[in-house]
């Protein structure tokens, strides 16, 4: 018994020490080499370069692949290396270590060889035989899957504008790292909308082979409509930052014909946002060297299908002013309405601009909105901007924009009603009607200016820049 007590503890040490040392790796490396014995393998090795001393794209997609896996912190000796941003550090794997991976219940060997003359590099795949037919063609098609998804969060979302046309440079496009902060959580929507919107766009995402089977080319268009202001193009980009899409905004005015047209498309790449602003001001005016046809062609004609999983944006402020034609189905898959300011949006507004979730205030300003007052986010959200020091100057200085609001409109309706009764002498005659509209857009002008002077006096650590305004100016 005594010395049954002593093998037990001379065993229990000798796992401590084997766990606490290296003599784990090397019972590892023992058993590693027996397996080895045991099964018949099959290799496979993919250069970094091809006969042609060009870079194999192979390789630098499993590598990618292999160095995001968690496996990796396990390898013998693994690189730190920085990322692109100041706060990321990757692991690379080092040469002549060996990462195993699973796939489909059978282990997969990973060798990172460097040959010591040449120096150049080669990843050897080593698998069992008995399992190569069944995995090795779905396993590289994963391993391209995850490149694929690994490139796209990594990948820098850039604007590209189109230029005149120039033959002694390459490409019409032009572009620049797109920075808009914006994300589709900051965006001032009906959150059910919202919801259901984020919904599509992730379903177009995943389905490609559906689009296929039907014999569909891969995009969506989205028609956005609605008066300047309401936050058509702040949603246009939180779409490209959440999808992390590229966007292609095409100026029309640049546009030579309809040939110089179907060229810019030709020359955009896939999983891009293709965006067409103000499009009811182009089919308006017949000035325009693209022709309508030409256009109709650009949303969904043969060229369209040359590049998949695009999304065509096209913005307008009344769809109630364009030919049917231009909106039927196929041509536009979703409309979403952007209308002015309403109470809900006015609360969305105010706790983001001004950490308001409730205030005294509120009744009055939703007593207001019911009385038909309107103003745009952007208008409504200046005056929070301009007076953010102070929440309750806030929320004043917007009931009086409101009040001055519907004023404007009640008199702008009361001489309308006059004019058509016929009980009006003419502008000219009295200049009444006219002047008193003039007057309340003085007013509400001067309401501006007024509150920023005084926001400049209250709080000297605010400086009025030209960012605010941009921000409200480009949120058409």
């Amino acid at each position: 018994m005594f010395w049954y007590l002593i093998a037990i503890i001379a065993s229990g040490l000798f796992l401590k020490i084997l766990l606490k040392t290296s003599l784990l790796q090397i019972v590892k490396k023992w058993w590693r080499f027996l397996e080895d014995g045991c099964y018949v393998y099959q290799f496979y090795r993919v250069p970094q370069f091809n006969h042609n001393m060009q870079e194999n794209q192979l390789y630098r997609k499993v590598c990618t692949y292999l160095n995001s896996l968690p496996c990796v912190e396990d390898s013998d000796f693994t690189n730190l290396i920085s990322g692109d941003k100041s706060n990321e550090i990757s692991l690379v794997l080092d040469s002549n270590q060996i990462v195993v991976d699973k796939f489909l219940s059978a282990r997969v060997f990973w060798i990172n060889e460097k040959n010591e003359f040449t120096g150049l590099k080669s990843l050897v795949m080593k698998i069992r035989k008995k399992d190569k037919r069944r995995i090795l063609q779905p396993y590289l098609q994963y391993i391209h899957s995850v490149f694929d998804e690994i490139e796209q969060r990594k990948k820098e979302v850039r604007l590209f504008v189109n230029v005149d046309n120039e033959p002694q440079r390459n490409g019409r496009w032009r572009s620049v790292p797109f920075t808009h902060p914006a994300t589709f959580d900051t965006v001032v929507m009906d959150t059910d909308l919202k919801n259901k919107v984020k919904s599509d766009l992730e379903s177009f995402q995943k389905s490609k082979q559906y689009y296929h089977r039907l014999g569909k080319v891969w995009k969506r268009s989205y028609l956005l409509y609605g008066p300047s202001g309401t936050g058509k193009s702040t949603f246009i980009a939180g779409i490209a930052n959440l999808l992390n899409y590229d966007v292609y905004d095409v100026d029309l005015s640049k546009v030579t014909d309809d040939s110089d047209l179907k060229m810019l498309l030709l020359q955009t790449t896939s999983k891009t946002l293709i965006v067409i602003e103000d499009l009811d001001s182009y089919l308006g005016t017949k000035s325009t060297a693209p022709s309508l046809s030409g256009i109709l062609n650009f949303m969904d004609g043969i060229f369209s299908c040359c590049g998949e999983e695009r999304i065509m944006i096209f913005t307008i402020n009344n769809k109630d002013q364009i030919d049917p034609t231009v909106l039927r189905p196929g041509r536009i898959d979703v409309h979403i309405h952007f209308p002015l300011c309403n109470f809900n949006s006015f609360k969305t507004l105010a706790n983001s601009h001004l950490g308001l979730k409730d205030h005294k205030l509120f009744p009055q300003v939703e007593e207001i909105f019911q009385t038909g007052a309107a103003l745009s986010p952007a208008e409504i959200g200046e005056i929070m901007i301009s007076n953010r020091s102070s929440p309750t100057r806030a929320l004043k200085t917007v009931i009086s924009a409101l009040q001055i609001n519907t004023e404007s409109r009640a008199a702008t309706r009361h001489a309308r009603r006059l004019s058509e009764s016929g009980s009006v002498r003419t502008a000219e005659e009295t200049g009444e009607s006219g002047i008193f509209c003039r007057e309340n857009l003085r007013e509400f002008k001067k309401l501006y200016g007024l509150l920023r002077v005084r926001s400049c006096r209250k709080d000297s650590s605010y400086e009025f820049g030209t960012s605010d305004k941009d921000n409200s100016r480009h949120d058409n």
